[in-house]
């Protein structure tokens, strides 16, 4: 279900991922083979939110870990964040059938748990990966290809915009865009002093 033993995670995080587990709020929980809730540290101050578990990740139960996982572990890895600076999470919790988009129904009902979630986490600075993410986050009808690699401050956030990992595989010519916006976000956090300067600094 996550990097870490259940019973080792305090004892809030117990019953959100319980909470999560037993969720039948709309209709995907009829199909998934499991929860899929998040990876990475349950403390960070930078969070990663996707648009929903794809077939690998339902499988695994845990979020961006097929292809486009690993094209963004390899940029996070390149830009020095080690799994604790990062908590990666999704819009849905469930597998939406054939890796469709989830519906504006289906990202309201997970939205409840996105929130307890937010809330535990804590973050700091969010990364919207794709257009889903920034849609259903914001509210906004922008295209992504808009709003990519520009901050939106609200209400203490600073929330960064970026083209999903699965459409860099598809057009690897905007890979440099990817690790350009992830960038921003280490400076940022850097500038918050949220993060230890990179050891290999990269210039914009």
């Amino acid at each position: 279900m996550t990097n870490y033993q259940f019973y080792d995670l305090p004892l809030e995080w117990q019953g959100f991922l319980q909470a999560c587990n037993s969720c039948s709020n709309c209709e995907l929980y009829k199909e998934r083979k499991q929860v899929v809730v998040f990876r990475g540290g349950i403390k960070a101050s930078f969070m990663i939110i996707g648009e929903g578990p794809g077939r690998h990740e339902d499988e695994q139960g845990l979020p961006f870990v097929g292809r486009s996982g690993n094209l963004l572990n390899d940029a996070l890895t390149g830009l020095e964040f080690t799994e604790e600076d990062y908590h990666i999470c999704n819009i849905v919790k469930c597998r939406p059938p054939g890796n469709r988009t989830p519906t504006e129904e289906e990202a309201v009902a997970c939205r409840r748990l996105l929130n307890a979630q937010f809330a535990l986490v804590k973050p700091k600075v969010i990364m919207l990966s794709g257009a889903t993410a920034f849609r259903y986050f914001t509210g906004s009808t922008d295209p992504i290809s808009k709003v990519r690699g520009i901050w939106i401050e609200s209400k203490g956030y600073y929330i960064m915009p970026t083209f999903h990992p699965a459409y860099i595989l598809r057009n690897m010519s905007k890979r440099d865009l990817l690790w350009h916006d992830l960038l921003m976000v280490r400076k940022k956090l850097e500038e918050f002093k949220l993060i230890a300067p990179m050891e290999n600094p990269i210039l914009l």
